[in-house]
């Protein structure tokens, strides 16, 4: 085992250095302590702190010798491992998935794998900006997956028509490729393709996982093998040249211009706009999927027009024949975007990160993109987990509505009249700088460690008092997607190496929120 604890410490004012002011967020603490409070249909949500930090290093590498990488893409904590301890700290087993790979500059042939750490947490209710992290984590294994057959899957974009056959099995998207995958030498082959996005730990330890290129939901066993794949109703699916297209205008590192046409599908999913979130009922009979954004034929893919995703409920009592039950609209938000040009400035925040709290209940992780450690612009405008309530949402799940080319929105993203989306509740701001001022952390400002990467992809959420939470005190734990940048990449068993040509080396960062929740709450 490897542990990652890792020590950062501010050295500009040491240094007589100055930066720019981080951009400031809307919320500013309250004099009893709370960052911010909402009510969401009655039911009150409390922002009480942030109270920890960690990180895995950008180089850190898994037990198959390869980047240890974009692991924030979906998380669980197994609420049965979590411990407090006697002396306060938190202990338990977090299961971790990367997405594809790394793909900043093309997709390669990466057996997607879900990753387990052992975390350990202690709060800090005096950190300060040069306090060390107070969240660590030991990396403990890796489960690779295959299909049915045995044959590893692989994060290449799937192929532009056509997929994989298997006997009691939908149209599976495939990626046929040459060489090994990764534009050097090999016997070429055809595999399962699998952008992997959500992530649900099963009471028999199996895994639930939802992904973008189908955009599909599979289960595969505790040992990793495929058991059964859930292919959503025809208007989910990407549509080119009148068939089903699962690429992704996501081209292999080796072919980079290869031509899609058109680029962008038809109808259905819209490119990486997949089922991003996905969530389960506490006692795992129920499985909810979210897509990223709207479908093609509801608005997507463009902005502001792609605000209405759509959320999908299966029974998954019977795990190997999963029941479609129901089908509801979450309407994302918008944002502002001050580097557009104009008329150009309004954007969707689409949604990373689903969880199921109960009553009808969910936090979604919204966010804008192109904004932190990495990237041109420093300042994030809308980086929340926000909440919605499907209570009074229309039930949308028809024959006409699921058809291809199916349509619950107009092109420009406005709802069919008689349809009622879910609620929608603004909640956590993660860009709260007085918050994370208290680890040496921030949004916007200067281009350096302490910089709140991109992309946060991922929820999961424990009780404070290590046991039920019936008091309503909650953390909540959301890990960055680094997209496996580093200058010191391995990949291919370690036999291939890589440098991403941005430059930077972005560590795996990782947020801890304390949170109170309605004493109601049942969180998964």
């Amino acid at each position: 085992m490897v542990v990652f604890s890792h020590t950062f410490i501010l050295l500009l004012n040491c240094l007589g250095l100055t930066v720019a002011a981080p951009a400031a967020s809307n919320h500013h603490p309250r004099a009893d302590g709370v960052v911010n409070q909402t009510s969401c249909n009655g039911k009150q949500y409390t922002y009480q702190q942030l109270a920890g930090y960690g990180l895995v290093p950008s180089n850190a590498r898994d037990a198959f010798g390869d980047t240890l990488g974009g692991y924030g893409s979906s998380i669980v904590i197994d609420r049965k491992s979590w411990r407090k301890l006697k002396n306060g700290t938190y202990t338990g087993t977090l299961y971790a998935i990367p997405d594809r790979g790394w793909n900043t500059q093309g997709t390669v042939n990466y057996q997607n794998r879900i990753h387990v750490f052992a975390i350990s947490f202690t709060p800090s209710p005096s950190a300060t900006a040069t306090s060390p992290p107070n969240l660590h984590f030991t990396y403990e294994s890796s489960t690779l997956l295959s299909d049915p057959t045995g044959n590893p899957t692989t994060g290449l974009e799937a192929d532009p028509s056509g997929g994989l056959t298997i006997r009691n099995f939908p149209l599976l998207p495939a990626a046929t490729y040459t060489g090994n995958g990764f534009g050097q030498s090999g016997p070429g082959g055809k595999r399962i393709s699998i952008d992997a996005e959500g992530l649900v730990l099963a009471k028999d330890g199996s895994y639930w996982i939802s992904d973008e290129y189908g955009p599909y939901i599979y289960h595969f066993s505790k040992t990793g093998q495929l058991l059964t794949a859930i292919q959503p109703p025809p208007a989910f699916l990407p549509n080119r040249n009148g068939s089903i297209s699962f690429s992704a205008a996501s081209p292999p590192i080796y072919d980079p211009d290869r031509p899609l046409i058109p680029e962008d599908p038809e109808s259905g999913r819209s490119n990486n706009q997949g089922l991003e979130g996905l969530t389960a009922s506490p006692d795992g009979r129920t499985l909810y999927a979210l897509l990223q954004s709207a479908l093609v034929n509801d608005g997507g893919p463009d902005n502001p027009n792609r605000r209405q995703s759509r959320l999908l409920e299966y029974d998954i009592s019977n795990p190997s024949k999963p029941q479609y039950k129901h089908e509801y609209v979450v309407t994302l938000p918008l944002w502002t975007d001050p580097t557009a040009r104009e008329g150009r400035q309004t954007k969707v925040a689409a949604q990373s990160a689903l969880h199921y709290l109960g009553h009808n209940q969910f936090f979604i992780l919204s966010r804008d993109s192109g904004a932190g450690r990495g990237q041109d612009s420093s300042t994030s405008i809308y980086r929340h987990i926000d909440i919605f309530d499907i209570s009074s949402a229309t039930d949308i799940k028809s024959a006409a509505n699921d058809a291809t080319n199916g349509s619950i929105a107009s092109s420009t993203g406005v709802l069919e009249p008689g349809i009622k989306a879910a609620d929608y509740c603004s909640f956590l701001d993660f860009n709260v700088n007085s918050q994370l001022a208290r680890f040496g952390l921030h949004n916007g400002g200067e281009q350096d460690p302490g910089l709140l990467n991109e992309k946060w992809e991922s929820i999961a959420v424990v009780p404070v008092d290590g046991k039920k939470g019936k008091d309503g005190e909650w953390f909540v734990f959301s890990i960055s997607d680094n997209d496996f940048i580093t200058q010191d990449g391995y990949l291919n068993g370690g036999a291939y190496r890589y440098k991403d040509e941005s430059g930077f080396d972005l560590d795996n960062q990782a947020l801890v929120f304390q949170v109170k929740l309605p004493k109601s709450a049942d969180p998964s």
